[in-house]
């Protein structure tokens, strides 16, 4: 049983990781409305910049650059629906290239340039392909032009930007884009954490908030262009957590453990014991990332899925642990598929927990009460766990989606 160091490909939430050789080495001012400072840069990735069509074609690539110009071209010219049908064939499908999700950013970032800027139709074209990089290249490159980086300016800016998609019965792409843009708004102001948080803040619904605030600590985390946070500490690594306002929290624990697991040299018993004793009433959540994090370690198979969470037992997470589990892979396949596989094999005292989960996010697939709870009839069986799957479709907040 493999315990402590996993290669950080499988990541759950590190799928980000790959972009590191294009940084643009900005430190945020603290938050403090001004324009980051600028400093001198490499070239900048396309999404963060006008993606520029050239004669690149797929038969020529070897590299992930040529790759990001190669699908950029298709997406520009042919439109993001078949450049994303031969990603997923050729690129996303293998589960094991760690330059995907960097090329789906590619293709977002092209397909924004084809429709000139139009963020909802864009997005409506879309797939969450490779841990959704395809919308956070969009909302990057949305973002990419603005001048003024005061949090009422942003908040004006940033409030229209997924207005269409969430006003949609689907919620799944609504989210998808505001969780794009709370990574778009972390490279956008030179990775302020508060900054971002606070026009995050500025969104009209708790809803819109708290899937912002899911793409402002992932990046936060993993940057996007290889740079490190000043919103990290290496002798305490539950921070930033321990430190933003009680209504930050919940994102920022949902996902802690992909910055505690690298800082303790992968060590899952360690993990779990810091989860066990971050501040009152967040060590579920804690646990909840722990889960988060087994499932994209082990690709998401439930026999060592399982054994992961196990950790947290001593310290009364291992249901947290397996929710979260449940959560995320639910949310990695659009389906529910392997996380009902997941459930089947989990000790029986969970299960109940771990079918909830699964419903937490089916219902972000559908727009009706009557095709959620027929989704959870195509998954069980059994009565009482169809009931948990269809009480989970009900709940309202976004639950970890982060994938």
């Amino acid at each position: 049983m493999r315990t402590r160091r996993i290669a950080a490909l499988g990541l759950l939430g590190l799928a980000a990781l790959a972009v590191a050789a294009l940084a643009v080495a900005v430190i945020a001012n603290g938050g403090s409305g001004a324009a980051p400072p600028q400093a001198t840069a490499l070239p900048l990735h396309p999404v963060a910049g006008n993606f520029k069509p050239d004669d690149t074609t797929l038969l020529e690539c070897s590299t992930s650059t040529c790759f990001e110009q190669a699908f950029g071209n298709i997406a520009y010219r042919e439109g993001p629906k078949v450049a994303l049908a031969l990603f997923d064939d050729r690129i996303a499908k293998s589960g094991d290239n760690s330059e995907c999700h960097r090329i789906a950013h590619a293709i977002g970032a092209a397909s924004l340039t084809r429709y000139g800027g139009d963020v909802a139709r864009t997005f409506a074209e879309g797939s969450s392909s490779c841990f959704s990089g395809y919308y956070h290249g969009v909302l990057e490159r949305s973002l990419a032009k603005v001048k003024s980086y005061k949090p009422a300016v942003l908040g004006r800016v940033v409030r229209g930007l997924c207005k269409e998609l969430r006003s949609r019965a689907v919620a799944w792409p609504g989210y998808h884009c505001l969780h794009g843009l709370g990574h778009g708004l972390m490279i956008t102001t030179g990775y302020s954490l508060p900054l971002s948080l606070d026009v995050c803040n500025r969104l009209s619904t708790d809803w819109d908030r708290t899937a912002c605030k899911s793409g402002a600590f992932m990046e936060n985390i993993s940057t996007s262009y290889g740079v490190r946070s000043r919103w990290l500490r290496d002798d305490d690594p539950v921070y930033p957590c321990n430190w933003v306002a009680r209504d930050d929290k919940l994102k920022c624990y949902e996902i802690v453990t992909s910055r505690i697991l690298p800082v303790v040299d992968w060590d899952w018993d360690k993990t779990a014991q810091m989860c066990a004793s971050v501040e009152k009433g967040w060590a579920s959540a804690c646990f909840r990332s722990l889960g988060r994090d087994a499932a994209g370690t082990t690709k998401f198979e439930a026999d060592e899925i399982v054994e992961r969470c196990a950790f947290a037992r001593p310290y009364g997470g291992e249901g947290s642990c397996i929710a979260g589990a449940a959560l995320a892979t639910t949310g990695a396949f659009t389906s529910a598929e392997r996380s009902s596989v997941l459930c089947s094999t989990v000790p029986m005292d969970f299960r109940d927990r771990c079918y909830y989960a699964i419903g937490a996010v089916l219902r972000h697939f559908t727009g009706t009460s009557v095709e959620r709870e027929a989704d959870c009839r195509s998954i069980t069986t059994n009565r009482r766990y169809l009931a948990r799957c269809i009480s989970g479709t009900r709940v309202s907040r976004p639950q970890t989606l982060d994938f």
